[in-house]
């Protein structure tokens, strides 16, 4: 076409010479560039005026969510550029006769290829983030997320799209480049070792579902305490509880040691482990008075009733003298107050009575005999577990008086100041 177009314009419109000639192909060249730009220029504004448009209006009356997904990423949108790119790329092949291997058409030809690669490359990254995004959408997301894989496809793709380019651009074939890049290993495994460390991580991560969005971890290592927000291919991002933000490198997870609470959120409790130092030089056997006033507690009645029944028939069966309070079985503040403390425990509305409740001595310190409750909340909101921890250490200091107990609390300067004042 662009011969003819040339020897039109000297049979028609200039008249024969050899300048003419130059002119005429130099003005062949510019009308029918012209025409092909005009040309893709309505390509393009076709495909998105018209055909974006219907389709987005057919897209908006389906019920499907994922065809909308894929159009708010743009990738209906950025399909639409290929149709210039295409419009030129066919053009240079009508326009220059074949083999003639004019230098317009390679440029022509050679920089519409990059350019549909490049849009293919865009068209391709917003489609795998739609998928991702969809896929998030189910709720198998939160145990196996994909968005590690995601990315490491991405750039895998990159890859090989750069390679398409530059093989593009310099005519050669693609897997010249590919030979070469073995050379070029030590470098690409210098440069991409995050990447590649965390696409092994994830993968190691996801298989044994070790973490995932949502979880609460705790890694003191790097500061974090807080909630998953986000899993990528080399970081997780945790939100801590104080709003800060904590970026782990994703292969740390896998080399260093972390704690993961999804447990327990997923039992329906959260532990409450907390002990209170009884000073044992308050530590006594119980009266016969001290008893009948204990018994005025509601939750004891019972307790102390069935008791003293079964030390005075182990009493009696091992003929102990009671006229000595080493003989024999009796009951102790402590003990009764350990009993007191479980009694209170089982009847709270707050405490999960499905898990372990424990109430226990542990072996005496300098500082006392400490006295550890072990149970679950039935609340795991933090806010919630602190009040509900809180109210049964308030009620527990402010009871151990009623057993003629005292807490342990180390001497102050207010102590040391009592004592020296008449």
């Amino acid at each position: 076409m662009y011969e003819l177009f040339s020897q039109w314009i000297i049979d028609h419109i200039l008249p024969g010479g050899p300048g003419n000639v130059t002119l005429a192909r130099f003005l062949a060249l510019v009308i029918l560039a012209t025409i092909i730009f005009t040309l893709s220029f309505i390509a393009n504004l076709i495909a998105k005026r018209y055909i974006l448009r219907a389709l987005s209006f057919l897209i908006s009356r389906t019920k499907n969510k994922w065809d909308d997904i894929f159009l708010e990423r743009n990738v209906f949108n950025r399909l639409s550029h290929l149709a210039p790119a295409i419009v030129i790329y066919i053009s240079a092949s009508i326009v220059f006769p074949p083999g003639d291997d004019h230098p317009l058409e390679m440029l022509m030809r050679r920089a519409a290829m990059v350019y549909m690669i490049m849009v293919g490359l865009l068209v391709i990254n917003s489609f795998f983030s739609a998928i991702a995004e969809i896929y998030s959408n189910f709720e198998i997301s939160k145990h196996r997320p994909i968005k590690g894989y995601i990315q490491a496809l991405k750039i895998i793709i990159y890859l090989f799209a750069a390679i398409l380019m530059i093989s593009t651009i310099i005519d050669r074939s693609p897997l010249i480049l590919l030979s070469g890049l073995g050379a070029l290993t030590a470098i690409l495994l210098l440069v991409f070792k995050d990447t590649i460390l965390g696409f092994v991580a994830g993968i190691q991560l996801a298989s044994n579902n070790m973490v995932r969005q949502g979880d609460w971890i705790s890694m003191p290592k790097y500061g974090a305490d807080g909630d998953v927000v986000d899993v990528t291919l080399t970081t997780v991002k945790v939100q801590n509880w104080d709003k800060t933000i904590s970026y782990i490198p994703i292969y740390t997870l896998i080399s260093d040691s972390f704690t993961n609470w999804r447990g327990m959120s997923e039992s329906g409790g959260r532990r409450i482990k907390r002990s209170l130092n009884i000073d044992m030089t308050t530590i006594r056997f119980l009266s016969a008075e001290d008893l009948a006033e204990m018994k005025k507690i509601t939750l004891l009645r019972d307790y102390l009733t069935n008791k003293d029944k079964e030390i005075d028939e182990y009493n009696r069966s091992t003929g102990s003298d009671p006229s000595h309070l080493a003989n024999g079985r009796r009951q102790t503040n402590i003990g009764v107050f350990r009993a007191y403390v479980e009694y209170y425990l089982r009847r709270h509305p707050k405490i999960h009575q499905e898990m372990t409740l424990l109430v226990r001595q542990l072996a005496p310190t300098d500082s006392g005999l400490p006295i550890e409750i072990y149970c679950f909340s039935a609340d795991q909101a933090w806010a919630n577990y602190e009040g509900i921890q809180g109210d049964i250490f308030d009620h527990l200091f402010a009871v151990v008086p009623l057993f003629n107990l005292r807490v342990f609390q180390t001497p102050s300067g207010h102590d040391f100041k009592a004592l020296v004042q008449p």
